[in-house]
């Protein structure tokens, strides 16, 4: 199985060069000028400049040479969402990547030059995001819920919250987003699904990975 390539970044990583919002390709352009809130714009735009310095990094070319292509299940090719690809001199780049923001951090994973038909998901989740009323009842299985109740009451939370993780990083991975409703879907014991735990993560978050 291939392995990813993990990485972890602020959003306003110094190691990432200023770029103007021409190079992240013209769905990508409107998506950005569409935020109301100028922080939100910023995050947008340094998470998809994270990704592209990631991926040129990855397949040691200049980001010059790449053009964002991402890709929607639903909507098809050159979206302003869905996917994360990119275009390589005209053509598809060898990787498979995903990437996921949370808290001011992004969390990026690809495989370069990966099996035909690989499929891969990352999630990063804030653990206080998960914690409210409600919450286990619309997005946990009977299986989920029956092992919360068997966790220590001070692990709940980030329990809880590595459980969403793992079901968004499925889905992202699948194409299935939240069109499939995650109550249903037991990520207890999945092949291919797994916590992130090689790398340590800021203090209030977990991640999951998929790979297919």
């Amino acid at each position: 199985m291939d392995n990813p390539v993990l990485e972890l970044r602020e959003l306003h990583d110094p190691r990432i060069p200023d770029a103007s919002l021409q190079v992240l390709g013209e769905p990508a352009q409107g998506r950005a000028l569409r935020y109301a809130n100028p922080a939100d714009r910023e995050e947008f735009v340094a998470g998809r400049l994270a990704a592209m310095h990631f991926a040129a990094t990855l397949l040691g070319v200049e980001s010059r040479r790449l053009m964002p292509d991402y890709h929607c299940p639903q909507c098809g090719p050159r979206q302003d969402h869905g996917r994360p690809g990119f275009m390589l001199d005209g053509g598809p780049a060898p990787l498979v990547l995903s990437a996921s923001r949370a808290s001011g951090w992004v969390l990026l994973a690809a495989v370069v030059n990966p099996a035909e038909g690989l499929r891969l998901g990352v999630d990063l989740e804030v653990i206080s995001g998960v914690v409210f009323e409600g919450f286990d009842d619309v997005a946990l299985t009977t299986n989920e819920k029956n092992y919360l109740a068997s966790v220590p009451a001070q692990d709940q939370a980030s329990q809880r919250a590595r459980l969403w993780a793992r079901k968004e990083a499925w889905l992202k991975m699948t194409g299935e987003g939240l069109r499939r409703n995650p109550a249903e879907l037991d990520v207890l014991e999945l092949p291919g699904l797994r916590d992130v735990t090689e790398r340590e993560l800021p203090e209030g978050l977990v991640a999951a990975l998929a790979l297919d």
